[in-house]
């Protein structure tokens, strides 16, 4: 009873370590405490038991038998006497056998196999400090798996109080305040220019705004929108009467790539984020070590923007633990009460889009169930920070309702899509027309903004998705852009037709916590030029767990390889672009960081006008431009 007690011990202590060192430094999985608890409570009462039993020394059973023959000769038997013959013994014959059986019983001490004790969790009743310590190993791993299942329930960052940069344009700024606190209201927001050059700019602090009260309809959050009055690429100092300050800079003038004084326009992209994994029990509730990867390099970076690409907040890990608004809000608090948030948010500035774990895994339930509640707070901490709404196809104006974003900066124009508020269900044949991730309204959008002319110098249309555009991601492939191919195809087309222009098309995307380059080049003997390809830079997670199984594969000459990089619990693209001399062409340049470190990069150049476009280039930021951009 008691070796089945203890070989129970074992086999529960080895599933509570392979389990916990997954959970813990892999994926935290929502069932994994519960198995690795239920496992425990296997594992303590037969560890007692099997310690307690089992018994300290092996009884040694031995025995010797010992066979005694009796003989007799018979000497009648003729001897052979010729030369060399051997002599004789006589024929001898066995007449009878004594067995004597000697049992020898002994007790000795079992073996300690101090090292397989320590390995297997199993007690060992030679030694209670054996025993102790391999208890002590499961009980800390258990402890350390509810520390970060439950310690962070008790940081709901309620009294927080922050302020962050949202969209910076050439003539706004954002900035999103949260304050609880309505003693400090109103809070008043003021700028100054960081290098002001004599005598032209004003070097004083100035006031541009601010928030007379805050409450609990926006979850105490506000935006104040900045107007900006100095011209070209200049650095702001901002300060806020509640003691939160920072800097932004603003943008290069449409067109703009490069100046002397200036530098290239470089933007970061990644998506995915949860706390404290790789676990550490020495890191704060709240930490977040990807950022920490982020802030060691983003000072040499020069970034203008993050475009953040979904699952900022993962509302079922470690646990669902609620549907309600406030449980949402709470999750969103956290990242921003990390102590890693400051080194990467307090001088960048960070754009947004949605994904499925702001709302639920895989979501394509469109806007019910917990959809309004989801929404809640990314409306309120994100899209309101955010760049404008998407103008309406033919229309001056923004689609009323709209939850996508565009906006032009440098030399590039970008279209932030929402690919889970408008989407049918994931389940649908992947060849079905009438499935759709866009819906109807916002899909007549994009084509529109794809379609659309730009200014002069405006060399790159931009695509932010936060699902992948490419179908060779073989695990759950329906979640993707490889189940809706028959928009896809639609989307590519229009792409190809814009690349054919002389814009070069460029989708960014996320969600897979893997790295991969794929490019979409037009059909063979098709009416579009190779030179139209487009290219696909999905870069995530900036800190979650990674596949240590490569689970992405090229399958047709559709979509076609370039790079796949799946090991990193921290990935981001830098994307740098600069205009060519001449002002002809563009290059932009992608560089991958995997936990801190440039590991690939590549060039990819705008390609060359093909197909002329039927109306004139519009000069950048004109009277004409502004006044009739619809009609574009």
């Amino acid at each position: 009873m008691a070796i089945s007690q203890t070989r129970a011990a074992a086999i529960s202590s080895i599933g509570i370590r392979a389990l916990s060192y997954f959970f813990l430094r892999w994926a935290m999985l929502p069932f994994g405490p519960a198995l690795i608890f239920t496992l425990f409570a296997i594992y303590l009462p037969t560890f007692v038991s099997g310690f307690r039993k089992e018994p300290k020394y092996n009884l040694v059973d031995e025995v010797d038998v010992v066979v005694t023959e009796t003989t007799i000769r018979d000497d009648n038997a003729e001897e052979d006497e010729s030369p060399g013959a051997p002599t004789p013994t006589g024929n001898e014959k066995v007449i009878a056998e004594q067995v004597d059986i000697q049992e020898t019983i002994s007790i000795e001490k079992r073996p300690l196999h101090a090292l397989r004790t320590l390995l297997s969790g199993a007690p060992n009743p030679r030694s209670l400090a054996l025993s102790a310590l391999t208890f002590l190993i499961n009980a800390a791993l258990v402890g350390f798996v509810a520390d970060r299942l439950f310690r962070e329930r008790f940081y709901g960052a309620e009294d927080l109080s922050f302020a962050r940069v949202g969209y910076v344009g050439e003539h706004e700024a954002k900035l999103l305040i949260r304050e609880p606190d309505q003693t400090k209201m109103p809070i008043n927001v003021q700028i100054h220019l960081k290098d002001p050059q004599p005598p032209f700019d004003n070097p004083l602090w100035q006031a541009v705004g601010g928030v007379r009260w805050t409450g609990n309809e926006t979850d105490y959050t506000a935006v104040v929108t900045i107007p900006l009055r100095n011209s070209g690429r200049r650095t702001y100092e901002w300060k806020t009467s509640n003691n939160h300050t920072g800097e932004f800079t603003t943008p290069p003038k449409v067109g703009s790539a490069f100046e002397t004084d200036e530098g290239p326009f470089t933007f970061l992209s990644t998506s995915c984020i949860v706390s404290r994994l790789p676990y550490n029990p020495l890191d704060h509730p709240l930490a977040i070590p990807g950022m920490r990867h982020l802030a060691k390099v983003l000072p040499s970076l020069g970034a203008q923007f993050m475009l953040f690409l979904g699952d900022f907040i993962y509302i079922d890990v470690p646990r669902y633990w609620a549907k309600s608004t406030e449980e949402y809000r709470k999750k969103y608090r956290q990242v921003y009460a990390s102590p890693d948030w400051p080194a990467v948010g307090q001088n960048l500035s960070w754009i947004h889009v949605l994904d499925d774990h702001e709302i639920q895994n895989d979501w394509s339930a469109n806007t019910t169930g917990v959809y309004q509640n989801a929404i809640d707070p990314y409306n309120h901490y994100h899209a309101a920070a955010n760049p404008p709404v998407a103008k309406k196809a033919g229309a001056l104006s923004a689609r009323s309702g709209a939850t996508y974003f565009e906006f032009t900066q440098g030399p590039a124009s970008f279209f932030l899509l929402d690919t889970r508020t408008y989407r049918s269900n994931n389940k649908i044949a992947f060849t079905d027309d009438a499935k759709t991730m866009l819906g109807a309204g916002q899909l007549e959008d994009f084509i529109a903004w794809l379609r659309r002319p730009e200014p002069k110098g405006v060399k790159w249309k931009i695509v932010a998705s936060s699902v992948p555009f490419t179908k060779n991601w073989g695990v759950n492939t329906q979640d993707t852009w490889g189940g809706f191919l028959t928009e896809r195809k639609r989307i590519l087309e229009a792409m190809w037709n814009t690349a054919s222009r002389g814009i070069g098309v460029i989708v960014l995307s996320g969600d897979r916590h893997e790295f991969a380059a794929t490019k979409f080049p037009p059909p063979m003997n098709s009416t579009w030029p190779e030179s139209a390809t487009v290219f696909e830079f999905s870069a995530s997670p900036l800190s979650q767990f990674y596949s240590p199984i490569g689970t992405y594969r090229q399958r047709d000459s559709e979509d076609v390889e370039i790079k796949y990089i799946n090991k990193g619990n921290s990935k981001f693209g830098a994307i740098t672009i600069e205009n060519l001399e001449g002002g002809d062409q563009s290059s932009l340049k992608y560089r991958l960081f995997v936990d801190g470190e440039e590991v690939w990069n590549t060039v990819v150049l705008s390609p060359p006008v093909v197909i002329e476009d039927v109306r004139p280039a519009i000069a950048a930021g004109s009277w004409w431009e502004r006044l009739f951009a619809w009609r574009r």
